[in-house]
């Protein structure tokens, strides 16, 4: 009989899954955040893409694998995960409505939905995002009114909703933006008094409000605004 060989030493279980451990730690700070994942697809099955401009958002990872109009934050932050930095679908012909699993993107700086086909409302989720910078929904056919919550986003620099068909009063709630200096409004159906906390805007250089509905007088307030160059509204109709 001959002498038996000595076999290899194996990996107990709990080595195997210590193992494992390591290797989805190490793997998933390069994969973006699973709640932005899901949120992506809500956002592309509330909208219609006749030109399938998206249609690589089915594949692998949004960020990794450079998904259409998806732009990330390639230095991970404490969690381990890449996340948005921008959204940006620019011009695409896309249709269909702007998903409430927007506010889901919770790192994002820039959204960009100008001139597309856009219907519905703004979703009030926006107003999760507190780092969002830019809010570029122009040339669209959005209804509805402008959600309060988007006055309490602390670094939002630019608000672009021209060319819509929004309709309401301009929320008191904007006077909040601190950090505001594009208010670009016209080409729209909004309604009542020109809010005069909006004078409280210290940074604010544009405030584009003409065409719409807008009723009363032109707030005084408004021209003691530091930084103001750019007020155009002259379709303001006194009761």
């Amino acid at each position: 009989m001959g002498v038996l060989e000595r076999s290899q030493p194996t990996l107990s279980l709990i080595e195997c899954l210590c193992w494992c451990l390591v290797l989805i730690g190490g793997a998933h700070s390069q994969l973006t955040h699973p709640t932005e994942v899901n949120a992506l697809r809500n956002i592309k099955g509330s909208l219609t893409d006749p030109y399938r401009n998206l249609r690589n958002w089915n594949r692998g990872d949004p960020c990794t694998s450079e998904w259409t109009g998806v732009f990330c934050y390639y230095i991970t932050p404490s969690d381990g995960y890449l996340h948005l930095r921008e959204l940006s679908l620019l011009n695409m012909n896309i249709s269909g409505s702007l998903s409430p699993q927007l506010g889901q993107l919770s790192h994002l700086e820039i959204l960009d939905f100008m001139w597309n086909n856009v219907t519905g409302s703004i979703p009030k989720e926006i107003g999760r995002i507190t780092t969002l910078k830019l809010l570029l929904l122009n040339g669209n056919q959005l209804t509805g009114s402008l959600p309060d919550e988007i006055g309490f986003l602390p670094n939002l620099d630019r608000i672009q909703i021209d060319q819509n068909k929004i309709s309401g009063s301009i929320p008191t709630s904007f006077a909040n933006l601190s950090n505001i200096k594009h208010f670009h409004m016209n080409n729209n159906s909004l309604s009542g008094q020109i809010p005069p906390q909006l004078s409280r805007l210290p940074k604010l250089v544009h405030l584009l409000l003409h065409n719409n509905n807008l009723s009363g007088y032109l707030p005084p307030e408004l021209s003691e605004m530091p930084s103001l160059q750019i007020l155009y509204i002259f379709t303001l109709v006194i009761p």
